[in-house]
């Protein structure tokens, strides 16, 4: 296979732009420096197109190995042909690959290979070939008698042909192709109940089908953990003439043997007995496995939107861990995220515990000149946010709150990390440390907590581990990357994610910060131990120094690209010190006037890195995350016993599914905005319209109390409709 040509094809790419990246990847080069800072050389491809084009390119590599591997063993059997060896090239998945090995793969003791022992396959062969004019089956099988060989009678030496018959009908790659086929269009999933009938979540399961076709990713996993647990019982069914004629059509001669029905019932019973089990096997690991890789994408997709929500910036947060018996958790947390002070409140106990509660919180705003209350959402938070929303009734200061996901945060207050970060404090407090920097600084905080901690997924904990690291690992990185890290204030686990540092890497520099003090400039980097030339080209651009005496180490200007930035400067007359000004401001308008193409080729740089030095010159230290709608803070709080049909409400987004997405309209339980509740036009997935953190109109259509279920739309009209039916 021809692996660059497959690339272009697939992503519909020029030639060109694959063998660059291909270059560029096997180079050792990450993808955000390639997207960043390889412009020229694929086209400014985005990260995302990047990264698929890696793993696909890995996965190719694999099938080129398997097909290798498979080809050698073939060949060492003296059984590979010309035949055998096209249809290995043809061979574009390694399940086709695996097909065609399976004759030749080395078997355990089958009734195929008992009967082949006994001298058997001569029989089979005669019997299968269905010559027009040969004996009737049971006369030649009288031919192979043997008692010391364990064939009594022509029965038996008959019986003996029709296994080996059908063990070649189940390894033939044909068929398999042909019946998977079939399956994956015309099977059906069946599910019923395991032992009894009992209440439980996987009720609606009891009895179900549905086509193999059709079936929803989130339905497939859910089964499966039913399975696994051991309440569901599945099978995947198909019409068995379906699977007769895909079988007869290959192996059946019409020519009227007597032979034809013997090999028509080996057929069948290689069907019944070996390739059904396999097939079925393979058809449920295919929709798992596409089950799989779909939630991770979600996933995957949910956590970056999560990492980059917009971060509320200059504001002194006070942080609530609400709990009943121990009490509420409390933590001050300055504008750069340094602890102020820290308590223990109760705000469930006597009414004398609540006032002192809010004593102690008025304190602590009027001495700290608070901005903004986070609360965690666990155990009490529903208590909590309304003990804070009458606090804030009593006070004049400007103070809004905001409740926010703690999903992880009791992860990482218990880690070796928070420990060393905050050896004076307990479990607890760190926790509400933790609570208070997630509304300052989403990204610098949830970085420190294992992504499958954080919750915004499904099924997560069903996923396979190395796919779904490898994913999260690679959305974390690319948000990383997106905005840029501080050099000087950066936690080892945030500087872990930057282009070309690993964990090692990371503390090195952490290491180096705490002996020498603050980096001075970006090439002090290159003093840290084990940070060679091809690190710091990978990480330099990412990293930001705002100490440095150098105005370009706190932009997204990459070193190798300084001469070019300070050409451009001097073309049009700017100096260094016009870097984020008012006047700098009209450069961009200068070089279209001047022409790209002609200063691009005046700083020997090509014009997309042009256009970024531009925007880096105009805009130093640019964060994507406040280009996006800020998070929406409160100072009241409802109760779902005050929701009511038709009522329109502002909610945040906490989850996003494949069957609709779970919204915060800040009455302690998530409403359900149900796909076909986002809009009047058809989508696929939820993740079209919707991401973790937007802010979003819903209306409430319904509400069960007693279930504790919230159902919402964002389409204006039903919810009127639902008022209207109200009243």
């Amino acid at each position: 296979m021809d692996i660059i040509n497959a690339l272009k094809d697939e992503f519909k790419l020029q030639l060109w732009q694959v063998e660059n990246v291909v270059k560029l990847l096997e180079e050792g080069n990450t993808v955000p420096f390639i997207a960043r800072y390889r412009k020229e050389a694929h086209g400014t491809l985005n990260d995302q197109v990047i990264r698929q084009l890696s793993e696909k390119l890995e996965y190719l590599k694999n099938l080129e190995k398997r097909r290798e591997e498979v080809r050698n063993l073939i060949s060492g059997q003296d059984k590979l042909t010309d035949e055998i060896s096209l249809s290995l090239d043809r061979a574009k998945t390694i399940s086709e690959i695996d097909d065609i090995y399976r004759p030749f793969r080395p078997k355990k003791k089958t009734r195929a290979s008992v009967a082949k022992e006994k001298g058997l396959e001569p029989l089979a062969d005669a019997i299968f070939a269905q010559k027009k004019d040969s004996p009737a089956p049971l006369e030649m099988a009288a031919e192979f008698i043997d008692t010391e060989k364990g064939v009594p009678d022509a029965e038996a030496a008959l019986q003996g042909a029709m296994d080996i018959i059908a063990e070649n009908v189940s390894d033939d790659p044909e068929i398999r192709r042909r019946l998977r086929g079939l399956f994956t269009s015309f099977g059906i999933i069946n599910v019923v109940a395991a032992d009894n009938d009992a209440e439980n979540v996987y009720t609606n399961y009891y009895d179900f089908s549905e086509p193999v076709s059709k079936i929803a990713g989130h339905r497939v996993l859910a089964i499966d953990r039913g399975e696994k647990e051991g309440f569901l019982k599945v099978s995947v069914t198909l019409d068995p003439l379906k699977a007769a004629n895909v079988i007869n059509l290959v192996i059946l001669k019409s020519n009227g043997s007597p032979c034809n029905e013997t090999v028509r019932l080996a057929g069948s019973d290689a069907y019944n007995r070996l390739i059904y089990p396999s097939i079925e096997r393979e058809i449920r690991k295919m929709l798992t496995d596409t089950a799989a890789e779909n939630a991770i994408k979600v996933f995957a997709l949910n956590t970056k939107e999560l990492l980059l929500q917009s971060p509320v910036k200059g504001k002194t947060v006070i942080g609530l861990d609400p709990g009943y018996r121990t009490g509420c958790k409390v933590a001050v947390v300055d504008k750069t995220g340094k602890v102020l002070d820290t308590g223990v409140i109760y705000v469930t106990h006597s009414e004398a515990q609540k006032e002192q509660a809010k004593h102690i919180l008025k304190r602590f705003i009027s001495m700290y000149s608070a901005d903004c209350i986070s609360i965690g959402n666990g155990t009490a938070s529903k208590e909590t946010e309304i003990f804070v929303s009458e606090l804030l009734r009593e006070i004049s200061a400007d103070v809004s709150y905001l409740v926010v996901s703690e999903a992880g945060a009791s992860v990482y207050s218990a880690s070796e990390l928070a420990a060393k970060e905050f050896p004076q404090y307990d479990v607890a407090l760190r926790s509400a440390v933790s609570i208070a920097r997630r509304l300052q600084d989403p990204l610098a905080e949830l970085v420190k907590i294992d992504p499958k901690a954080i919750g915004v997924g499904q099924y997560q904990h069903d996923m396979p581990k190395k796919e779904l690291d490898a994913a999260l690992d690679a959305v974390i990185e690319d948000a990383v990357n997106s905005v840029g890290v501080d050099l000087n204030t950066a936690s080892m686990p945030l500087l872990s994610r930057v282009s070309g540092i690993n964990s090692t890497t990371a503390k090195n520099i952490v290491g180096y910060r705490e002996e020498n003090g603050e980096f001075r400039k970006r090439s002090d980097l290159k003093k840290v131990p084990k940070l060679g030339p091809k690190a710091f080209e990978q990480c330099a651009g990412f990293l930001r120094v705002s100490e440095s005496a150098e105005k370009l180490d706190n932009t997204g200007v990459h070193p190798e690209s300084y001469t070019a930035a300070e050409k451009l400067l001097n073309l049009f007359s700017y100096t260094k010190d016009d870097i984020g000004s008012e006047d700098i401001k009209s450069i961009g308008a200068k070089v279209t006037l001047a022409g790209e193409e002609t200063v691009a080729q005046k700083l020997d740089i090509g014009v997309p890195t042009l256009r970024d030095i531009i925007k880096e010159l105009i805009s130093p230290c640019r964060d994507p995350r406040d280009e996006l709608p800020p998070p929406l803070l409160r100072t009241d709080v409802m109760e779902i016993k005050d929701l009511k049909p038709g009522m329109e409400m502002k909610g945040t987004v906490r989850n996003v599914t494949d069957f609709g997405a779970f919204v915060d309209i800040s009455v302690h339980q998530d409403g359900l905005v149900h796909i076909s509740q986002i809009t009047n036009r058809f989508i696929k997935h939820p993740s079209e319209v919707l991401k973790v953190g937007q802010v979003i109109t819903v209306w409430v259509l319904s509400v069960d109390i007693k279930k504790q279920r919230i159902s919402l739309t964002m389409i204006p009209e039903r919810g009127a409709a639902a008022a209207g039916s109200e009243s």
